[in-house]
């Protein structure tokens, strides 16, 4: 038996290793690789058929589900969009603006699923930043880092805390409250929303164009347009077009047949010449309009007309379809009747052949489509989020808004009082919101993120083998022995630290369910309370600000606010630091 058990740990081992590299290398998406791990624990006997998929019948999937579509709808009802317009001032420049933004939205946070959130009001962040000429950088990671905080302070503010929650259950132990997690989570929040305000203006670059004496753009890009024969500027100097300078941008080069040249104000254009212009985003949506220009790629959409259309920013997901693959491979123009015009990575405009460009997880696209483009896409994977350049917002659906915050709220007080559990709560409110008509069954079906759900209920099957292998214990051991000269303190820090890195290259969910058995093992040899450990590692977790893959939310802002990869270390290092002492301190309080 012992010698099974030692293999049974060496298989599991092997298989979250081989996960781990294969995540770390981009190889597979965080719900494919994590099923298929659990399926290789299945087949080799690791785990039984039952254990595998568990998850899949656990109340935690059912919940995050209905919180998911309660999200969707407040974010469609206009509530979220009505909301960013009243937090941010009138000058942002205002040392209270990131208050004003932050301290919302963390509360908002704490009581719906953080990513419909961000996608819901980083759109508008962006384009009410870059409308006064300030970097949306200013404001978008904090805003990502906002919501993660604010996720901690219930246990319906994030899947994670629900995942920790259930396997809880499931181990025979009391599930999680409302308001377990708030005695650590909310002074967490707190101090970490004071540090962003003090530290964000000071750490985080202004991501804008270098020189050139332009105002200061929210993220540059380049794009082509093509002079129309016996248009209003066939024939016209360029400085006379009004083109050499504009409020947001600039001509930057003309080719005509085999040859290129930097632009100048003499320069006399042509029929047919290829003109390429570098701006922000609106600046080449402006363009669009001119009666004298047609768009490259327009060529391409013979739908399109002259002056109609728009464009979108998209930023591809990290379980977008097109994530490895070049826009060539995928057809995106026949597959999204739309055409990408620039991309945009790492805080620079990509060269070169777009056609020919790997896509990766945070890529800005400036796309060329029609006005229903953001509206078929935004339920869809393929996109984190989608901004419309120059668009106004959608308005507020009163009847909708005002049914959807009455549903919420009375969702949130059943829970807090106890009258109902969350999963009930939850699921209630969904019945009320599909009653009223406030959402139909497709848009609640569609709301729903399904890789979410496989990531979690696959973190059920890996959590059950940590287990059942013994490999939990073993760790356990090990941890213990590793902090033994600092008793209670070095073993909590310990827990903490491995679940804080386990999360960064795994998915929160997967770190919370594999540090959940080490975690109530060191609380058992150290005589702890397991459910403040428990709500350690839940927290623990969730506290991903290192890199902008670690959390959902970081891939989401990394594009849109022309983000480079180590800007997040370099904001994302204090309030790691900060969430190790909060978090270890606030066990160690109350697990004795």
């Amino acid at each position: 038996m012992e010698v099974s058990t030692s293999l049974d740990a060496g298989i599991t081992l092997t298989v979250l290793l081989g996960l781990l590299i294969l995540l770390v290398l981009g190889k597979v998406s965080p719900s494919g690789g994590i099923m298929g791990a659990a399926i290789v624990l299945l087949l080799t006997q690791v785990i039984t058929p039952e254990e595998a998929f568990a998850g899949f019948s656990n109340a935690a999937v059912a919940t995050i589900a209905a919180l998911y579509i309660v999200a969707y709808v407040v974010q469609r009802t206009g509530l979220l969009d009505t909301a960013v317009a009243r937090m941010l001032s009138t000058d942002e420049r205002k040392p209270g603006t990131l208050l004003r933004l932050l301290a919302p939205v963390a509360a908002a946070s704490a009581f719906l699923n953080n990513t419909p959130i961000v996608a819901a009001t980083a759109p508008a962040v962006f384009t009410r930043a870059s409308r006064r000429g300030l970097p949306p950088s200013r404001y978008l990671m904090p805003l990502s880092y906002a919501t993660i905080l604010g996720g901690v302070v219930t246990t319906i503010g994030t899947s994670t805390n629900l995942v920790v929650s259930g396997l809880l259950e499931q181990r025979g132990l009391p599930p999680f409250g409302l308001f377990t997690m708030t005695p650590i989570g909310l002074p967490l929040a707190v101090t970490g929303i004071m540090l962003l305000i003090a530290t964000a203006p000071r750490l985080l670059p202004d991501r804008a164009p270098p020189g050139s004496g332009l105002v200061q753009l929210p993220r540059q890009y380049s794009a082509s347009f093509v002079v129309r024969a016996g248009g209003e500027l066939d024939g016209a100097r360029v400085a006379d077009a009004g083109l050499r300078r504009l409020p947001a941008g600039f001509l930057a080069a003309v080719e005509r047949g085999h040859s290129v040249q930097v632009a100048t104000g003499r320069d006399v254009l042509r029929g047919e010449d290829v003109v390429t212009f570098v701006g922000e985003g609106t600046q080449l949506a402006a363009l669009l309009d001119h009666p004298g220009l047609d768009a490259i790629e327009r060529r391409h959409l013979p739908d399109f007309a002259p002056g109609a259309g728009q464009l979108v920013e998209a930023v591809v997901g990290a379980e977008s379809p097109l994530v490895g693959r070049t826009l060539a491979d995928v057809g995106f123009r026949g597959r999204y009747a739309a055409a990408v015009l620039a991309i945009h990575r790492d805080g620079r405009p990509v060269e070169g052949k777009l056609g020919t460009v790997p896509l990766r997880p945070g890529d800005a696209l400036l796309v060329l489509s029609d006005t229903e483009f953001a509206g078929r896409w935004a339920e869809r994977d393929d996109f984190a989020v989608l901004a419309p350049l120059g668009a106004a917002a959608a308005p507020t659906d009163t009847r909708r808004s005002r049914i959807a915050a009455v549903v919420v709220g009375v969702m949130v007080a059943a829970a807090a009082a106890g009258v109902v559990p969350i999963l009930e709560a939850s699921l209630t409110a969904v019945l009320l919101l599909v009653l009223t008509r406030t959402v139909s069954v497709t848009e609640a079906r569609d709301a729903v993120d399904l890789d979410v759900l496989l990531v979690v209920a696959g973190s059920f099957a890996l959590g059950a083998a940590m287990d059942r292998s013994g490999l939990a214990e073993q760790v356990a051991d090990l941890t213990s022995a590793a902090a033994l000269l600092g008793g209670r303190s070095g073993g909590v820090i310990a827990v903490v630290i491995a679940t804080m890195l386990l999360t960064e290259p795994l998915s929160n969910a997967a770190a919370a369910a594999l540090m959940l058995p080490v975690a109530l093992n060191i609380a058992a040899q150290l005589d702890g309370d397991p459910i403040v450990f428990a709500a350690g590692v839940a927290i623990a977790s969730s506290a991903s600000f290192l890199t902008p893959i670690g959390y959902q939310t970081n891939t989401m802002v990394y594009g849109l606010g022309g983000y480079r990869f180590w800007d997040y270390a370099r904001l994302g290092i204090p309030l790691t630091v900060l969430s190790l002492a909060v978090v270890s301190s606030g066990v160690l309080l109350l697990a004795w």
